[in-house]
């Protein structure tokens, strides 16, 4: 584990780097807008396409699903009961309850449990990411988001249309190819291959350049706090306890668990900026959280690999 993150250290510390330098011009946020595109709309959905298409899709992936809805939403009740506790201003509540309860499963959980667990694990980070993860955060995400903050906008899109993307759409040929027994011809299956590996490096690259050190201010310190406390503490606790609940062995409940204990998505900024929320307050968890991480992590690694379900 220790070598795994030292690894992803550097490759986020690129992302970091090209901030500082902005080589050629090219400023870290126009940089992240072009890699994450690709990211988004090619090769995550070649790599969904990849996976899911030879994966066990059964009972288990009911149950990621179970395990993943179940963890997001204690902490989105933990984060809301302290919100009513100390009444925290409404736009701060919503960037709270957003980097609390929505882990970085894939940008950051992808690289870390392929290379701790072995490839296998992508079938994990991608089923609980696409049955669980991003259906509760274009879903009651928004809601959330929407309900703290202030769309701006007379007409509010569906949130059923952020569903309308390609990695799920990827997903749905996936699984009929997959239920329908049709084996990929292997120049098909050598094209998506070539296009998976470059996920994982590119993820990481922009997970650094989204990283903002000057998004730490000592004001956001007290919010800060009880988000750390849910994000790496309770909500992996909670998932910890729901796997013991699920039939699939020990290594996949393992992968999952270290995957929902991930910190703060990066995307969740995208969610602030649009709603106005508190996006300085989120900055800044997403920062400390993945610094955190690397103390957090290898424990709950050590955890998962001897706790006996």
């Amino acid at each position: 584990m220790n070598s795994t993150l030292i690894q992803m250290t550097l490759l986020m510390a690129c992302g970091a780097g090209w901030r500082l330098l902005t080589p050629a011009g090219l400023a870290a946020e126009q940089t992240r807008m072009v890699l994450t595109t690709v990211v988004y709309y090619l090769l995550l959905p070649a790599m969904v396409l990849e996976v899911l298409w030879t994966a066990d899709i059964g009972l288990q992936s009911f149950e990621y699903t179970l395990l993943g809805v179940g963890s997001i939403a204690f902490a989105l009740v933990c984060t809301g009961l302290l919100g009513l506790f100390f009444r925290f201003e409404p736009k701060r509540m919503g960037a709270m309850m957003l980097a609390a309860a929505f882990p970085n499963v894939t940008y950051l959980g992808l690289p870390v449990l392929e290379q701790t667990f072995g490839s296998w694990s992508r079938s994990v980070v991608i089923q609980l990411d696409l049955f669980a993860a991003s259906p509760i955060l274009f879903t009651v995400g928004i809601l959330l988001a929407r309900h703290y903050g202030d769309e701006g906008e007379e007409k509010p899109r569906s949130i059923w249309s952020s569903l309308n993307a390609p990695p799920f759409w990827a997903a749905a040929v996936a699984i009929i190819l997959n239920q329908n027994h049709i084996v990929a011809p292997d120049w098909l299956s050598g094209v998506l291959q070539k296009l998976s590996v470059t996920v994982v490096p590119l993820m990481l690259f922009s997970l650094g350049l989204a990283l903002n050190w000057r998004a730490i201010t000592l004001r956001n310190v007290p919010y800060v706090i009880p988000v750390i406390l849910i994000k790496m503490a309770v909500m992996p606790l909670s998932a910890l306890f729901l796997a013991g609940y699920l039939t699939i062995d020990d290594s996949h409940k393992a992968a999952a668990v270290l995957d929902l204990a991930m910190p703060s998505m990066v995307l969740g900024i995208v969610f602030c900026d649009r709603y106005r929320l508190d996006s300085a307050l989120y900055a800044m968890t997403v920062t400390v959280t993945t610094a955190l991480s690397l103390i957090a992590l290898p424990f709950w690694h050590g955890v998962v690999a001897h706790y006996q379900w």
